[in-house]
Formats: C-alpha cells, sequence, structure tokens
C-alpha cells in the first residue's frame, strides 16, 4: 500500500511556541468546514484513525495529512499569511511542502523508529491498575501488544489488511506529559517492526494532538 501524504512545516520571523494542541486549534477554528481538521462531523467525534495529524517537531509546526486529508491540506495550506497560537500571532515568512507517496505495510525486514513525540500507550486507569502492578517483563509485554495494536489498529483506518502476524522489539522508558491541562503517562524511546510506517504517522491515542509520531531511524 503507498498512501498519498502531504507534509507541511512553517516558519515565522521569531521561534514558534506553542503546543500541537493549539496548532491544532487554528486550523480547526480558522477551517473548520473541513471535517478531517477537526475530527468531527455535526458535533459527533471522528473515531477513525486521524487523517490530518499536528505536531511540534523541533519546535517546528508540521501538519501531515494522509490520503483525503493531503487533499484538504493542498487545497488550504496557504489561505493564511498569520497564525494564532494561544495569545502569540506569528507571521508565516516560509512554508515547506513535501508530496508523496509512500510504502505503507508489512515488511521481510525489520525497521528501527523512535518516538519524535511522547507515545500516549496507555490511559491513566490502565497505566495506574495494571502497569505499575505488574513486572518488568510483563509491563514490557503489554506495550509490545499495545504497539501491535497501534499498528492493527491505523492499519484498518486506511484500509490496509495485514496479511501476517507483527513482530516487534521496544526499548521504551516512561515520562510524563500534560493534555488538556492533565497529567498523563507517557513513553519515549525506539522500537524494531517488521513493519513499514512513513515518517511523521502517529501512533496510540491522541495523535491527532501530536502524541506518538514516529520516525525511521538511519542505518
Amino acid at each position: 500500500m503507498t498512501p498519498r501524504i502531504f507534509i507541511l512545516t512553517l516558519k515565522s520571523t521569531q521561534p514558534i511556541r506553542g503546543s500541537s494542541a493549539q496548532l491544532r486549534g487554528f486550523f480547526a477554528t480558522k477551517f473548520n468546514e473541513y471535517n478531517l481538521l477537526h475530527q468531527h462531523n455535526t458535533d459527533k467525534f471522528i473515531y477513525n484513525y486521524p487523517l490530518v495529524q499536528y505536531k511540534m517537531v523541533n519546535k517546528t509546526p508540521t501538519v501531515i495529512g494522509i490520503n483525503e486529508g493531503a487533499d484538504v491540506l493542498i487545497e488550504i495550506y496557504d489561505k493564511y499569511d498569520k497564525i494564532r497560537l494561544k495569545d502569540n500571532i506569528y507571521e508565516i515568512v516560509e512554508r515547506e511542502i513535501l508530496y508523496k507517496n509512500e510504502d505503507f505495510g508489512l515488511s521481510d525486514k525489520f525497521h528501527t523508529y523512535s518516538f519524535e513525540t511522547p507515545w500516549f500507550a496507555l490511559n491513566q486507569e490502565n497505566f495506574t491498575d495494571r502497569y505499575k502492578k505488574i513486572g518488568t517483563v510483563e509491563q514490557k509485554e503489554l506495550l509490545r501488544k499495545t504497539l501491535v495494536g497501534n499498528i492493527l489498529s491505523m492499519s484498518k483506518s486506511l484500509g490496509y489488511t495485514v496479511p501476517e502476524k507483527i513482530k516487534c522489539e521496544i526499548n521504551l522508558y516512561p515520562g510524563s506529559s500534560r493534555m488538556k491541562g492533565v497529567e498523563i503517562a507517557t513513553f519515549k524511546g525506539e522500537f524494531m517492526v517488521n513493519f513499514l510506517i512513513p515518517d511523521y504517522f502517529g501512533l496510540g491515542k491522541s495523535v491527532s494532538r501530536g502524541f506518538g509520531t514516529v520516525k525511521r531511524c538511519s542505518l
């Protein structure tokens, strides 16, 4: 499978300070008529894998569109001169765009990826009541199964049927992040899997808000 991918990065006259959620808020408000930008349809949340995702990667605002999401970004990516993130307004002086098709799916080789942004793998209940109460070996297995589940869920939403078993190994460590003002448990690190995932695709919960952004590690 080779999904269409549109990646947009923005630069201003000054360093852009803000969160992925604030970046999402700007686009969702500015272009409210496009459901894929905010994952809502007539006030109902769209639970499929987000086809438009917002990231702050190395402090650079980045928006990725996949398939129909790419079509939406192509329409609106240059329809504004400034962006507002919380109380700050930034003049956009440069837009870097990349439009491509990239391989996605099961691979006969293992590939190593890093989480460029924290992976929101477990909700607070599962983290507190399951993860923290089991041993190190069981914790690793829980995260490994969760990661495989994330890939399967992403594949299903994108219309890709995984033909064989996904195998992965992880080297992750726990941390914490904030979402909607609440502290959440997240993970960073690397994983190796027999699956091709395009750079900047998100895995896990709240990927439209920038969590779980992956990038393939250089050989």
